[in-house]
């Protein structure tokens, strides 16, 4: 072959494989550009500031003016709930909960949103790989989708995402207080209780220790100025006591995502702690018609003074099983079961409670507070006299028995508190965490600690404790009136 034509040949070849080479790096670049899809501000310019440069100092300066001295410095936060509306207005509350939050090992972030503009059933993580704003964007996490594969109560509503801007004014905080970290969007539809309380599971579930989630919500809407303290002090009491039933009944307008968050929070023994509350009148001036923000952690709860981890979820098991037993033989049959068992821990003496519900309301309990005999006897005795002894009820009869649900309480030896005055033993107190013993004389009472979930403040706690010893309402306040107090670890079938 002539060395031209052999040359040109080269030439020809090469020049192909440079043209392949293109060809597969365009089709590649395409390829990666159709798989982006990526969510775009809907309120820069609006809600808060429309450009990176000004958007980042505003939130530096709120970040900068929040106080940083929470307490809460060496625990590990688990979650937020902070404000959604205009940086202008609630900017300054949500950064006290972002200023805790700061540089923080945290890889992925959930957040919890409610729906402003489309009324829907169920929960809906957008069809995004990326979240953008100002500061650039945020990759949705893996953890998204395997969500919506283990959940139907989550889908893709795609119209309830392209204008909500509750969970987007979230986004610039997380940009500017994390490093390499993921979100899972969630917004919120219409959710009953059991489906709050199932998604509440699910996520709960899904946690590991580099995962927050976070609440959007403002509280109360256009209310004069001193009502609007009122009642968001009512609601913020509410979520601090983690009182489920009474949070139900306040209004916040991100309420579904704080009572998810409130189940995780009970249910992996988290505290709550409010870092910061203000009203739109304290920015503006204007006291008419105000609209209330609040910022509050979530911490993990290390307390050494409950009884968490005093039994494992197969004894807990064990004695939900001899309860139910105890309940069916002498209900049914007018038999006292004679249960056995191998645990020597559940041979332990220890104050017990049994409580039995009917269709969410009590209908019978009784306990013994001194630990006189074996738990799982304890048990057994309690089960029957809270059927049949408790003298504010008719005896549980056998009809009842597939409705009614058994919580078995576990007690701490009770402590009596002393101080030199009242209010210093009140102080001791610690809310939904301690049971009160109250006794003057012949006189005694006691609340379990799920009581709190009824009875908000310790003076109501008290009073009614007080009358319930047959003494005055304000019998706590009285010297030689004797306080204890204990834990319980209490659980239920």
């Amino acid at each position: 072959m002539h060395p031209k034509h052999s040359k040109t040949k080269f030439i020809s070849f090469t020049f192909l494989v440079i043209v392949l080479v293109l060809l597969i790096s365009s089709l590649s670049i395409n390829k990666n550009n159709m798989a982006e899809n990526i969510r775009n501000p809907a309120v820069a310019g609006a809600f808060y500031p429309g450009d990176n440069k000004t958007l980042s100092s505003a939130i530096d300066e709120f970040l900068n003016k929040a106080d940083k001295d929470t307490g809460l410095q060496n625990k590990q936060i688990k979650a937020l709930i902070v404000p959604h509306a205009g940086y202008v207005y609630s900017g300054g509350v949500a950064a006290y909960g972002y200023n805790i939050i700061k540089d923080k090992n945290i890889k992925t972030v959930i957040i919890l949103a409610p729906t402003h503009h489309v009324y829907f059933n169920g929960a809906s993580i957008g069809n995004y790989t990326h979240y953008k704003t100002p500061l650039g964007l945020i990759k949705l996490s893996t953890l998204a989708e395997k969500l919506k594969q283990e959940s139907n109560l989550i889908n893709t509503i795609d119209e309830a995402h392209f204008k909500e801007h509750s969970l987007e004014v979230q986004i610039p905080f997380l940009q500017k207080t994390l490093e390499c970290f993921e979100i899972v969007p969630i917004i919120t539809g219409d959710l009953s209780q059991d489906q709050i309380k199932e998604l509440a599971e699910l996520i709960s579930q899904n946690l590991d220790d580099q995962t927050l989630v976070v609440a959007s919500s403002d509280l109360s809407h256009f209310y004069p100025y001193d009502k609007a303290v009122e009642m968001d002090n009512r609601v913020i009491n509410t979520i601090e006591s983690m009182n489920m039933d009474k949070a139900k009944e306040q209004e916040m307008c991100g309420k579904t995502p704080i009572l998810i968050l409130m189940n995780i929070a009970k249910s992996l023994n988290w505290d709550a702690k409010i870092l910061k509350y203000a009203n739109s009148g304290d920015v503006t001036g204007d006291k008419s018609s105000v609209v209330g923000y609040t910022s509050i952690a979530f911490y993990q709860n290390n307390s050494e003074n409950k009884e968490d981890s005093f039994l494992s979820n197969a004894q807990k098991k064990e004695l939900l099983t001899i309860a139910r037993k105890t309940l069916e033989d002498y209900i049914k049959e007018g038999n006292k079961y004679n249960p056995k068992t191998d645990d020597e821990e559940l041979k332990e003496a220890k104050g017990v409670f049994v409580t039995l519900e009917k269709n969410s309301q009590l209908r019978g309990c009784i306990g013994n507070i001194l630990p006189d005999k074996p738990i799982y006897i304890a048990v057994r005795d309690n089960a029957i006299n809270a059927a049949v002894n408790d003298p504010r009820f008719e005896k549980v009869t056998a009809d009842e028995l597939d409705n009614i649900k058994i919580e078995i309480s576990v007690l701490s030896v009770p402590d009596e508190i002393k101080a030199d005055n009242s209010k210093e033993k009140i102080d001791k107190i610690k809310e939904n965490i301690d049971g009160i013993i109250l006794s003057k004389g012949w006189s005694q009472a006691t609340f379990l600690p799920q009581v709190w979930e009824q009875l908000l403040t310790k003076d109501e706690f008290l009073s009614q404790l007080c009358l319930k010893a047959g003494l005055s309402a304000d019998c706590y306040l009285e010297e030689g009136i004797k306080i204890e107090k204990y834990q319980a670890l209490h659980f239920s079938e």
